[in-house]
């Protein structure tokens, strides 16, 4: 039987592709968001009677709490994401990122049901071995890092919610991101056929879209035995250091070319192996591995490129 399902930026990168999976689960999905980015990645659901959209801000109670009122589960994933982004926009992060999330916890009753998207960025350089299970100590740096563990905390204490600590996301979707680490370097070797790399050493675990989607299915169809829990979320045989995703990516853009330089620093110097063991043991499994998800990619660059003000 379907729920009625609250996804506030619900037409973001995530949204985008989880929304129209759930409308064909059953369930009734409203989406709240701002449109910042003046996205137009809902268009093919707008004929599906079970889709609402309301165009709004996370921060205002006014506007989410008639929405919070009618839904059985909240996923919220309207945020600013990233360490560059929340560095933009400290304020506006700290007000999206942790405030209006504690606005909501408020807002809700303790039978609703919250599944949120938090980052396995917090675990830093994880343990000497840079292991890193649920239990492991976090260790944010960056602002968007920080106010991620601070919401999963305030999460923790409700008993009718999950938090997935996500890996770092990949793979084409109708709300596109280009500056995620798999999607920016074969974007580059698709348009520009080489790629920088600083701190090519350092390993962190990736995830496809599509697969972050169905960990969310996965909780709705199992919460009772996986609620009150933290889970990551990642590919686990992508744990995998920059220089070897790139050598992944040659296999497919045979004359892209890498190369290490000291350019840059990690904000939250991630350098870290991820189990996902735990919820590999409620049932879930990956679909799409990191091969199959460049190979989307090279597809989905060849369509896309960002040359607003170029000539050619």
């Amino acid at each position: 039987m379907g729920q009625n399902i609250l996804v506030t930026g619900g037409a973001g990168y995530l949204g985008s592709t989880m929304v129209p999976d759930l409308l064909a689960a059953g369930h009734k999905v409203t989406v709240l968001d701002n449109f910042m980015f003046k996205q137009s990645s809902l268009n093919h659901v707008c004929n599906h009677p079970d889709f609402s959209v309301v165009k709004g801000d996370i921060r205002m109670e006014q506007t989410v709490a008639p929405l919070l009122k009618k839904a059985d589960i909240i996923i919220p994933l309207a945020a600013l994401v990233g360490a560059p982004l929340c560095n933009l926009d400290p304020i506006g992060a700290t007000t999206i990122n942790h405030d209006a999330i504690t606005l909501m916890l408020k807002l809700m009753s303790r039978e609703q049901v919250v599944l949120m998207p938090t980052t396995n960025s917090a675990y830093g350089t994880g343990d000497k071995d840079h292991f890193c299970t649920e239990d492991s100590p976090l260790r944010p740096i960056s602002q968007y890092a920080i106010e991620k563990v601070k919401i999963e905390q305030e999460l923790m204490q409700r008993e009718n919610a999950i938090s997935f600590r996500l890996a770092t996301v990949f793979g084409m979707s109708p709300r596109m991101r280009i500056d995620l680490l798999v999607n920016d370097f074969t974007y580059r070797a698709v348009h520009d056929r080489f790629v920088v790399l600083f701190e090519s050493s350092f390993k962190r675990n990736y995830v496809h879209v599509r697969d972050v989607s169905r960990a969310f299915q996965h909780a709705i169809l199992n919460f009772d035995k996986m609620k009150g829990q933290i889970y990551n979320v990642g590919l686990s045989e992508a744990n995998i250091s920059k220089k070897e995703l790139c050598e992944a990516i040659k296999k497919q853009v045979p004359d892209f070319t890498f190369v290490d330089a000291p350019v840059g620093k990690d904000p939250d110097q991630r350098n870290y192996i991820v189990s996902n063991a735990k919820i590999e043991a409620t049932g879930f499994k990956t679909a799409v591995n990191l091969d199959m998800g460049i190979a989307e990619l090279i597809k989905g660059f060849t369509m896309i490129k960002n040359a607003i003000y170029g000539n050619v």
